[in-house]
């Protein structure tokens, strides 16, 4: 082992884990694992099997991921650029497996950044439904509305807002929350040892109270029938079994659904609960014995790092939500005495009427037009389901009515289309990272087996003859073009005569890795 362990963090460990103490602390002397999970908005898994560039192993909890080996740079590749594969923790994609996502959902992610969550549930989606996807810490939005963007999520919108807010905003809502909480982050000790500075003794009771708050703030927001999972990246069973017994004492209409013992999921440890009582609170006792029903994943278990989880479903009848709408939904919470705001949406909130007030008194655009006008010229892309909406000069196609987010910090109100410029429509980078090739009327293929790629992806110009541009429905090649590696879309480029592709890659965006 490279690094110390705290002595506090040993003893308590060596009390509650008794003969598997040994196995557990000689776990740190291995390399943690690394792994990829597949884009499947972008590439099925069978598809990115036959061009994979990294030799891949299954990860048993989830149907997309893959470890790959030992000091292998996936980053390192133009694949990654295009979206096609997220790095990512192999024991960190489990948690929206037991989420049970599919089309149609209506998703919160509410402790989401730096993104690799959301982008798994964004996959499991498949184009239909909604994600809004949440983190309370402004900095750390910008990780995650990128992540979103560079993964070709087009169903998504990006909040940077505390979980009370959202829940005043979207009472009995969604019909799917994860909560991958704030914790002391034990389980990352191997993978980070950077956390091991910020742990202290009474890490885990001052995580609690947060926790405790979130999962609470969450209940409001569930569909009847809706499935909620928390997770957390901790050992402390304060953060884990204790939550869930707390929660589930305050919150009668909710159960453990069981994840059950095998291979990989290791049973939740209720019989730590009843050595400290405390952990639970005056009364909880009858509610120990669900959380056997949770899961772990152990680092001495599996090839990961340590992660708790819980299935929590509430009562009632989710086939009876997933197809009404929002006003049906409005009149059953009321009825229910969760009563969503209304007038108040505005009031108080600065950042809120930054993105939906403020926006609007720099340069006012009247129309829409050259928007559409690009959309009717330039690609083969159906808008109609979406909302168009607009701050400032930039629009986003958002999957809710720019009223549903009036008073929210939004970070991103939908898919970033672009911004009007002297009356012409300028597209956005993440418009063209979530189009398919045979969506745009012209498209280029750059090749990431002989540097053309790694040299767009730098930000140069290019030269491409006009027979390289692919067109549907327009005679010239001049124009905006969809630039993809090897058939899948990375960028805008712009071609003009005679045979150079100008280089739309945002900066902040460019390959720096080599």
């Amino acid at each position: 082992m490279a690094f110390r362990l705290p002595a506090p963090f040993e003893a308590k460990m060596k009390s509650l884990l008794g003969e598997q103490f040994d196995s557990f602390i000689q776990s740190y002397e291995q390399t943690p694992y690394a792994g990829i999970r597949i884009n499947t908005l972008k590439i099925t898994k069978e598809q990115f099997k036959e061009i994979s560039p990294l030799a891949l192993e299954p990860i048993p909890w989830t149907e997309t991921g893959y470890y790959v080996e030992e000091g292998v740079r996936p980053g390192r590749h133009p694949y990654y650029h295009a979206g096609l594969y997220y790095i990512q923790e192999p024991s960190a994609m489990a948690p929206v497996e037991l989420l049970s996502v599919v089309p149609g959902d209506r998703v919160l992610d509410l402790c989401a950044a730096p993104g690799g969550k959301s982008t798994q549930i964004a996959a499991k989606l498949a184009g239909s439904g909604l994600l809004i996807t949440n983190d309370l810490h402004p900095d750390r939005t910008k990780a995650l509305a990128k992540n979103v963007e560079m993964y070709g999520v087009r169903n998504a919108i990006v909040l940077n807002e505390k979980p009370e807010r959202i829940a005043e905003a979207f009472p009995e809502f969604f019909t799917k929350i994860l909560i991958d909480a704030p914790c002391s982050g034990e389980g990352m000790f191997r993978k980070d040892e950077d956390m091991l500075k910020y742990w202290e003794e009474s890490s885990p009771l001052k995580y609690a109270d947060m926790q405790q708050e979130i999962l609470a703030s969450a209940a409001k927001m569930l569909s009847p029938g809706g499935r909620l999972v928390y997770s957390t990246c901790t050992f402390s069973p304060e953060e884990n079994e204790g939550m869930i017994a707390a929660f589930l004492k305050d919150h009668s209409e909710f159960s453990v659904v069981p994840i059950g013992d095998s291979e990989w999921f290791s049973a939740g440890e209720a019989q730590w609960l009843e050595k400290q009582a405390e952990l639970t609170g005056e009364g909880a006792n009858s509610f120990i014995q669900e959380t056997v029903g949770t899961g772990r994943l152990w680092p001495h278990r599996v090839k990961g790092e340590g992660h708790f989880m819980a299935i929590l479903q509430r009562d009632g009848d989710l086939t009876d939500y997933m197809n009404i709408n929002e006003v049906e939904i409005e009149q059953r919470s009321e009825a229910r005495g969760h009563s969503p705001r209304k007038d108040k949406r505005n009031a108080g909130h600065k950042h809120g009427r930054s993105q939906n007030e403020q926006g609007r008194k720099g340069q006012e655009v009247d129309s829409l037009e050259p928007f559409y006008e690009f959309v009717r010229e330039q690609l083969h892309l159906d808008i109609s389901a979406g909302h168009p909406v607009m701050y400032g000069n930039n629009i986003y196609l958002s999957p809710l009515p720019e009223s549903r987010l009036k008073g929210l910090k939004t970070v991103r109100a939908g898919w970033y289309m672009g911004q009007i410029k002297n009356g012409r429509f300028v597209p956005g980078h993440p418009l063209a990272t979530a189009l398919h090739p045979n969506e745009a009327c012209r498209s280029v293929n750059l090749s990431s087996a002989d540097g053309e790629a790694v040299r767009y992806l730098k930000g140069e110009t290019l030269e491409i003859s006009a027979e390289r541009i692919n067109r549907k429905s327009v005679a010239e090649p001049k124009g905006y073009v969809l630039v993809c590696i090897d058939g899948y879309a990375a960028g805008w480029g712009k071609w003009q005569h005679p045979g150079i592709l100008k280089n739309e890659y945002p900066a902040g965006w460019r390959w720096t890795s080599i």
